[in-house]
């Protein structure tokens, strides 16, 4: 079996001829656990996207399972970014893994057996059966987002992403959310855009940096090198290293020296 399950070269976009990613090489191995990183605007959602088949490249190679993003959907979950969900809608939680369920061309068909069976499946996997019940709105931050993972689960996927998963959770749902994605790693690639380095430094294998440019460390280690050639940091500036670092373990940053 190969176990290179995303390979990305010489990738380029651009937003109305506005360079967003430039000669983005990648590969990316069954099992990873990547934590992506990197400013605001400097091309993060829009690589997810990318490799989602969600848009296309100006030109390069991106190949998922050594196929086109398009082709092997059914293989990828995704959590987006900011899932809002009034909440006054009258939708459950099981309703909501069930979306996970719909198909071109199917519609608002009747749920089988089957689907109905995988959701609660799912939505046990994240510890959240017994809620699927409940309307949507009622529940935590944390625990929406758990229903959120179970609706990406619910077609048991080999390669999942998640964009600013935990940006409405408090410190302690974040800890439990990612020992969550831990576990959901031992069969599942992960690949996961964060500010929150201090919570996922006990998770993640692996570290992308994105500002227009890419660039892959193979190990859970960030270098002061990596963050300040990402965040474009000057000796005349604050140094986002030491913003990033602060309470970090040393064996997630490495000690570096700032006047």
């Amino acid at each position: 079996m190969d176990d290179k399950i995303i390979e990305i070269q010489n990738l380029n976009f651009s937003y109305h001829s506005q360079p967003v990613l430039r000669d983005v090489d990648l590969t990316v191995q069954r099992g990873d656990f990547i934590a992506m990183i990197g400013p605001n605007g400097g091309g993060k959602t829009t690589l997810l996207k990318l490799m989602l088949g969600l848009l296309k490249a100006d030109y390069g190679d991106l190949r998922i399972f050594n196929q086109p993003p398009q082709n092997v959907s059914h293989r990828i979950g995704y959590v987006p970014q900011d899932v809002h969900i009034n909440k006054n809608f009258p939708i459950s939680a099981l309703d909501v893994v069930l979306m996970g369920k719909l198909k071109p061309g199917r519609g608002w068909a009747r749920n089988s057996k089957r689907d109905r069976l995988a959701a609660i499946n799912a939505l046990d996997q994240v510890e959240m059966k017994k809620y699927c019940d409940h309307r949507i709105g009622e529940l935590s931050g944390g625990q929406k987002q758990r229903v959120f993972v179970a609706r990406a689960l619910v077609t048991d996927p080999e390669l999942m992403f998640l964009d600013e998963p935990t940006a409405s959770i408090d410190t302690r749902g974040q800890n439990e959310f990612y020992a969550l994605l831990k576990e959901l790693n031992k069969t599942i690639t992960i690949i996961v855009v964060s500010h929150d380095l201090m919570v996922i430094s006990e998770t993640i294998k692996s570290v992308i940096c994105v500002n227009q440019r890419l660039h892959y460390h193979g190990h859970a280690e960030l270098t002061s090198e990596m963050i300040e050639m990402m965040y474009e940091c000057t000796a005349d500036e604050t140094c986002p290293v030491e913003l990033i670092a602060h309470g970090l373990p040393h064996r997630v940053l490495h000690k570096h020296e700032h006047d």
